[in-house]
């Protein structure tokens, strides 16, 4: 307790049911500020975008699933936008059903927020992990 005192420091029990107990010296108002600061950190949700186009093959679908679950796995969201081109907008249908099996492939721990909407001349859709 001296050698706290002589520091200007306070001594701090952290283990007491050992014998003898263990303490240390350290600014308990600094400990204190350090605990809060933790505490209200909070992790930011960012919102991951990727693009896909009406024709994409299969393989190249199962890739942008893959990393929209990885995205959803860190805890942020996923924006899917598909971009239509010259005649491919009069059939956005087609766009439609591959929305449909972007949804098949991520069933599971994740929804969707915003269901997929056509917007002049793309779809955009939404996806978050759920609470």
């Amino acid at each position: 307790m001296k050698i706290a005192d002589d520091r200007g420091l306070d001594l701090i029990e952290v283990a007491p049911e050992v014998v003898p107990p263990v303490c240390k010296i350290l600014d308990f108002g600094k400990y204190r500020y350090q605990l809060s600061k933790k505490q209200t950190q909070k992790k930011t949700i960012s919102v991951k975008e990727i693009k896909i186009r009406p024709q994409i093959t299969e393989y190249d679908l199962g890739l942008k699933v893959r990393n929209i679950r990885r995205f959803l796995d860190d805890g942020n969201k996923a924006k899917i936008t598909m971009f239509f081109k010259g005649r491919e907008a009069i059939r956005p249908e087609l766009g439609m059903k591959v929305f449909d099996k972007i949804n098949q492939l991520l069933t599971g721990k994740f929804s969707v927020e915003h269901a997929p909407k056509l917007e002049g001349n793309r779809i955009t859709m939404v996806v978050g992990p759920k609470s």
